[in-house]
């Protein structure tokens, strides 16, 4: 699909205006862009949670978990994303179970993961085609989504933020001070799973857009940002949210004029913002460490 629009006479022009209109006449664009937007809105969100919690590495196993199913479901022959939405919330279930502390979370998430990929790749092998659809969806294929597809990821993206709307005091209560919570009563047990769960539908609908492999780079790095740009929870949300909707707009409108995949540019334009944010911060830090030295000193001379 991305290489046919290629082939086609496409080029930028200093009127923003005329070049969305221009690429929005196309369907599989209109669709990308709807797709991106729920997907982006969604993962910076839930993202915000899982840096909270610390479960950046419970959101990449579950992507991972998920390529397993979607092996499976092609064995089969059935709907690799039914497989991949099967395993991501199995996985989510068997994490959040097993591993009910953060201090051993980690060890749990691993080897659920090293069960999941160990199934997947005996999936792969036992399949003898060519496994196209569980392929694509390593690195993503938001170009290729139907007006089906733009309706199943309204759905689902709605749900994820109602659900999470709904238990939002609880569970940032839960992600702060889990051992507090608890004591204040909190059910946190089955608010973590019910956070993973979460958690694996939007792994599920987010690798239409960037893949297995690079999910973090809406589902953590966002986030990342924002913790560092935000000063209170609602903020930091609203934030991540917005800069997962910009790198992926941004991805998608490079994308049509360059025969590269989106999933590139949208990892490597929040990757870029991450370190100038480090960078920004860093400097200014010893800006001010200066400042305050030269000060002391000064006041030191007075006496």
């Amino acid at each position: 699909m991305h290489n046919l629009l290629f082939s086609t006479s496409t080029t930028f022009s200093p009127n923003l205006i005329s070049d969305l209109q221009d690429m929005w006449q196309y369907d599989f664009m209109r669709h990308a862009f709807e797709a991106g937007t729920i997907v982006a809105l969604v993962a910076g969100f839930i993202g915000y949670f899982v840096i909270l919690r610390r479960s950046s590495f419970a959101a990449h196993a579950l992507s991972h978990v998920g390529f397993a199913g979607a092996a499976g479901a092609v064995l089969i022959g059935l709907n690799p994303l039914a497989g991949l939405l099967l395993f991501t919330m199995g996985g989510s279930v068997a994490m959040a179970t097993l591993g009910r502390r953060a201090a051993n979370r980690d060890v749990q998430i691993g080897i659920v993961l090293a069960f999941m990929l160990g199934l997947g790749v005996l999936f792969i092998s036992l399949y003898k085609g060519y496994a196209t659809e569980a392929y694509s969806l390593l690195f993503g294929q938001i170009l290729g989504i139907s007006y089906v597809d733009v309706l199943i990821t309204l759905i689902a993206g709605a749900t994820i933020l109602s659900i999470a709307a709904f238990i939002y005091r609880p569970l940032l209560f839960a992600s702060l001070d889990e051992d507090v919570a608890e004591a204040k009563g909190v059910p946190v047990f089955w608010l973590g799973t019910l956070f993973m769960l979460l958690v694996a539908v939007t792994t599920s609908i987010a690798v239409q857009v960037v893949g297995v492999l690079l999910i973090f780079a809406l589902l953590v790095t966002p986030a990342a940002i924002a913790e560092r740009l935000a000063r209170r929870p609602a903020q930091g949300m609203i934030v991540s949210a917005a800069i997962a909707l910009l790198v992926t707009w941004f991805g998608l409108f490079i994308s049509y004029y360059v025969p590269y995949p989106v999933s590139f540019f949208i990892t490597s334009t929040v990757f870029a913002l991450y370190l100038f944010v480090r960078i920004v911060q860093f400097l200014s830090r010893r800006f001010r460490t200066s400042t305050n030295q030269l000060s002391a000193v000064s006041k030191t001379n007075k006496y």
